[in-house]
């Protein structure tokens, strides 16, 4: 019986593509061993089945766990299909997930490292939300719309909010779009810079997303939603 986080092998050739974790570490047994990390999967596409798809690359099935989004654009079995892959190493267990993008797995991995939120509770946000519209949550403050996700509460949404917004400058979440604000999701976008400014004022995520949705309307400049906004409170954190 192998020891604990053994590595598994991989096929030889490019079509399971590897990354080695930085210095060895140590099995159960004390001895000295070197982990492998799945970065990306090539090869016949055998089955797929929400939220599981498996596919053969050389002769071996890997397991991969993909967003809803994800099946959209699969073949059919049999086929031949690349997906980039995510390492998820637990104490007791490995598991692959996969993505259609860099960017898709980059939001996966920003959002594994907020306090509370796992690798299903991630995969769950990602299956509810395409990249484009939890960046959109997030720079918005749209606190409703991440709470209407299933396991996400207020507390977790605006804590989402708060540490991802500074985080995703440069992340590109879908052809020609990027969260940093070129592309389709634009920095310039008024309820954006709307909710940037209001922030900027002191009021919380939460504050932001009622107000932005209780006043802005297709067409208005973001000074305007601003101040209209602005007229439904006194004061920040009020």
């Amino acid at each position: 019986m192998p020891p604990a986080h053994t590595t598994y092998a991989v096929p030889n050739g490019d079509d399971a593509e590897v990354e080695k974790n930085a210095g060895n570490e140590k099995n159960h047994q004390g001895s000295s061993w070197c982990r492998f990390v799945i970065a990306r999967l090539s090869g016949t596409l055998l089955d797929k089945a929400p939220p599981h798809l498996v596919i053969d690359v050389s002769g071996v099935g890997y397991e991969v766990e993909v967003p809803t989004g994800v099946f959209n654009d699969l073949p059919e079995n049999g086929k031949q299909v690349a997906i980039l892959i995510h390492h998820h190493f637990s104490q007791d267990s490995q598991t692959l997930y996969g993505f259609a993008s860099t960017g898709e797995r980059e939001l996966f991995r920003k959002l594994l490292k907020i306090s509370g939120i796992g690798a299903k509770l991630a995969l769950t946000i990602l299956s509810g939300a395409s990249g484009e519209e939890l960046t959109r949550f997030v720079t918005t403050g749209d606190v409703a719309s991440l709470t209407r996700m299933p396991g996400i509460g207020k507390k977790t949404a605006e804590r989402i909010i708060m540490e991802l917004r500074d985080k995703l400058e440069g992340v590109v979440i879908g052809p020609g779009v990027s969260a940093s604000g070129t592309g389709r999701i634009a920095a310039t976008d008024p309820a954006t810079e709307a909710s940037h400014a209001l922030a900027a004022l002191g009021y919380k995520p939460a504050e932001v997303s009622r107000m932005i949705h209780s006043v802005a309307e297709a067409g208005m400049q973001a000074e305007e939603i601003i101040r209209k906004a602005l007229q439904t409170r006194v004061r920040p954190n009020e």
